[in-house]
């Protein structure tokens, strides 16, 4: 019975790409950023192989592992863009080829007329803005007037913010779903979000039932042929909405990182043949966005602890790869994902030590390696590795 546990820090980058600065990214870092909070204590990952990966101990001024467990790589998004769903697209074989509309002025006139007539409700907002700093700023014209916080980002989405006592949630997720309607042609987005709040002015925060409705991915992905082929695919944290859906057995809703290990620990427990790939997002959304930069070294020493653990359980066949989907740099002056490497780091039984793939040129690199072990021939993206590392 073979197992591949994909893991994915959601926003943990490595350094700028070498195309960085066309996305205002030049000098990013995201690693480098939390290392030099003097907080990041991760003796695991060092171990697998994290600090050997190319150029990253001598940018961020640390030492390497004498024997890494892992063999590893860093990965260059091939996608235009540098979100969520164009990551965890490629990573599962489907590069895109086009970038998403991105609205940095608002969005049209058009969209908005359309989605208040389509939810009897006015729009708040309609810019780009921090998901923390939009509901201090427009929450309390919300609560009085019952109007919708409609923003966006730097990313390809329509975010739809809404107190739960003015908006009860499933409402609210209706009127994500007329968004998605309305969103399609020349301006459709990959990722319309439900943004949920609760609490009275000034502190609102924002709760754990955000829900992300995406587009169909436009072709076939790993997972569809990891479940045409009768395999399991177990999906943890985001991935079922990243996805849409399609291509997964079975799916656990996660309402942060502690939430999705606990899963993952379960999982590794179960008697299952095929993938379990995991998002866990508080990197991106707790601290990534909000410039916390030692609240991510405190994250991240957390899963290194829950990592140690994890793979104590593994059984013979059992693959372990830990990556990521883009950047999201605390220490840079935006707070919007940045355009960085991603680490790339495989462990098992049957994987080799130390070796070092160097720089891949596309995240496929994953799911073609991925489908190798599990011998489905395909015609997706991607250059497997697995005859390089595989005992």
């Amino acid at each position: 019975m073979k197992r591949v546990f994909l893991i994915v820090l959601d926003s943990f980058g490595v350094g700028a790409s070498p195309d960085a600065l066309l996305y205002n990214d030049d000098g990013t870092n995201t690693i480098k950023s939390v290392f030099s909070t003097g907080f990041l204590k991760v003796p695991c990952l060092k171990k697998l192989g994290l600090f050997n990966i190319n150029d990253v101990a001598r940018k961020i001024g640390c030492d390497l592992e004498t024997n890494p467990m892992a063999s590893f790589a860093k990965m260059q998004e091939s996608s235009k863009g540098k979100d969520t769903t164009s990551g965890h697209w490629e990573i599962a074989g489907l590069p895109l080829k086009k970038s998403f509309p991105t609205y940095p002025k608002g969005f049209p006139k058009k969209v908005i007329e359309k989605f208040m007539q389509v939810t009897g409700r006015g729009v708040l907002c309609n810019k780009p803005y921090s998901g923390t700093e939009v509901i201090k700023d427009y929450g309390e014209e919300h609560l009085k007037t019952g109007n919708l916080i409609v923003y966006t980002s730097s990313d390809s989405v329509f975010q739809i913010a809404a107190h739960e006592g003015i908006v009860p949630l499933e409402l609210l997720y209706d009127y994500c779903k007329k968004a998605r309607n309305i969103l399609t042609g020349e301006n459709e987005v990959l990722r319309v979000i439900a943004r949920p709040f609760t609490g009275k002015y000034p502190n609102f925060y924002r709760t754990n039932k955000r829900k992300d409705f995406s587009i169909l991915p436009p072709s076939k992905t790993m997972l569809d042929l990891l479940k045409e082929n009768f395999f399991d695919i177990l999906a943890v944290g985001k991935i079922n909405d990243i996805f849409a859906g399609r291509g997964i057995t079975r799916s656990f809703k996660t309402a942060n990182n502690e939430e999705g290990l606990k899963i993952l620990e379960k999982c590794i427990d179960e008697n299952f043949n095929g993938l379990c790939f995991v998002n866990l997002v508080d990197f991106d959304m707790l601290y990534g966005h909000r410039n916390d930069a030692k609240g991510y070294a405190l994250a991240l020493n957390f899963f290194d602890q829950k990592l140690e653990k994890i793979l104590k359980k593994m059984k013979s066949e059992d693959i372990i790869i830990v990556t990521a989907d883009h950047g999201c740099d605390p220490g840079d002056i935006s707070t919007d994902h940045t355009r960085e490497y991603v680490p790339m780091l495989i462990y098992g039984n049957k994987i080799k030590r130390g070796v070092n793939l160097g720089v891949l040129k596309t995240f496929s690199d994953v799911s073609a390696s991925i489908l190798a072990y599990f011998n489905i021939e395909n015609s997706l993206s991607g250059t497997s590795f697995l005859k390089e590392i595989l005992h």
